[in-house]
């Protein structure tokens, strides 16, 4: 089945992913965990109506700021940068964006990777996978398939790591990505690897409506959303240190913006 989310289908809605990540380390030293967490698919050029407690660019229970995205972290010009790297790149055809991004919870937010979604028609053409990290460091890698030809859930999108995301994981090898979108479920997979070391990441979960309802569950079953996140990080950090990892310290970012 390819990866699709049709217009007929509420793509004018913003959607409510309460879903989960799993991260899979291998190598020397193994770990794994497995949280819950809160994505939203939206329209980032959309004006129209949303729930009470979500806002765009305004501060509320939950909101998504465009500044967070595209470009700079806190310098972001949201989808009109999307649609610039997508051209610069070489897709010319008329596209609709989506976003599936983590919320600003009570006005705080972190994003790990947020994903810009590039569909004509009901085709997935292209992926920009926004890469975060707790150095305040952004690095984005475009991923498409020969002559942005459709992708589907079967297709693999490789990517040399560019980035310094985890201090216990070398700048080295690369990701392997596989994007499985529909109307009523994600499934996404991101595989770094780097000969017997790696990590496996997955984000998976129900599509439906966002609802004033849904936010409030969300925020007394993972309250602070971001902040929360970045607790988790951390306290993963600590876990690999204490068995034994290698500490490295943040080498220079990349120039570039967009691999």
């Amino acid at each position: 089945m390819s990866a699709e989310y049709k217009s007929n289908q509420g793509m004018d809605q913003v959607q409510h992913i309460q879903g989960v990540t799993t991260h899979t380390r291998r190598g020397a030293h193994r770990n794994a965990f497995r949280y819950s967490v809160d994505f939203l698919m939206l329209d980032p050029e959309a004006t129209g109506p949303t729930p009470r407690l979500f806002s765009r660019n305004r501060f509320n229970l939950a909101a998504v700021h465009d500044r967070d995205h595209g470009g700079v972290i806190g310098e972001g010009q949201g989808a009109p940068w999307a649609r610039e790297v997508l051209e610069q790149h070489g897709l010319t055809t008329e596209v609709t964006l989506r976003l599936l991004t983590q919320p600003r919870w009570l006005g705080y937010g972190f994003n790990p990777v947020s994903f810009w979604l590039a569909y004509h028609n009901d085709d997935l053409l292209a992926v920009i996978a926004e890469v975060s990290t707790p150095f305040n460091d952004r690095h984005s890698y475009l991923c498409h398939a020969e002559d942005f030809a459709p992708i589907t859930r079967e297709t693999q999108l490789s990517k040399s790591k560019r980035l310094h995301v985890s201090p216990f994981q070398e700048i080295k090898g690369g990701y392997d990505f596989r994007f499985d979108i529909r109307p009523d479920q994600i499934a996404i997979q991101i595989l770094h690897r780097n000969g017997e070391e790696g990590v496996m990441a997955t984000l998976s979960g129900q599509c439906q409506p966002l609802t004033n309802r849904g936010l409030m569950r969300a925020s007394l079953r993972r309250p602070m959303g971001g902040l929360r996140t970045m607790a988790l990080i951390h306290w993963q950090a600590l876990i690999l240190k204490l068995k034994g990892a290698r500490y490295r310290t943040r080498p220079t970012p990349p120039t570039h913006e967009v691999s």
